[in-house]
């Protein structure tokens, strides 16, 4: 029995219904598993939504988790998969006062060498957007903390898997 902790991605299909998020979240929490991270989008699929969480477990309670989560009505399915066989991203937006990027030319290094994009700037304050890995996000947070940040906001982790997931043959087949 393998018992070691991994990072997974959840990827659950469902009907779009209200309450559902609740008892997915119940889920985890009547076992205290921490979320890493989640997100909830539209799909590839029309009518379809695609919740997209991260967790640290074993691979064990992983499997149970799975199981419970397909226990819910509105999930069509639900599938599991490590860092490698995924292909994830994050995004943030950094809020920082404008005179930075004008007197602070390590400002500007910061933001060439992290390929970070200026969404706005006025007066007042700039934006920048990243995306990429946590760890880039987490060193530019890092970076940019030293000269103070306005407001800071990450997203959750979004990912696509390297393998395909058949759940669109799954649905035509359902129907």
């Amino acid at each position: 029995m393998e018992d070691t902790i991994n990072t997974y991605t959840i990827s659950i299909y469902t009907e779009n219904n209200i309450g559902l998020l609740n008892r997915i979240s119940a889920i985890f929490q009547r076992r205290h598993i921490n979320v890493e991270s989640l997100n909830t989008s539209i799909s590839e699929i029309e009518g379809v939504s695609r919740f997209t969480i991260v967790v640290n477990l074993t691979e064990e309670r992983m499997k149970k988790i799975i199981g419970q989560i397909e226990k819910q009505v509105e999930v069509i399915k639900a599938y599991y998969h490590t860092d490698e066989e995924t292909i994830y991203q994050e995004s943030c937006m950094f809020k920082l006062r404008s005179d930075l990027l004008f007197e602070e030319r390590e400002i500007q290094n910061i933001i060439k060498e992290s390929n970070a994009r200026i969404v706005t700037v006025n007066k007042e304050f700039f934006v920048l957007e990243k995306s990429g890995k946590r760890n880039e996000i987490e060193q530019l947070y890092r970076e940019f903390s030293a000269y103070g940040i306005m407001q800071f906001v990450r997203s959750g982790r979004i990912a696509v898997t390297k393998q395909e997931m058949k759940i669109s043959q799954m649905l035509v087949a359902f129907n």
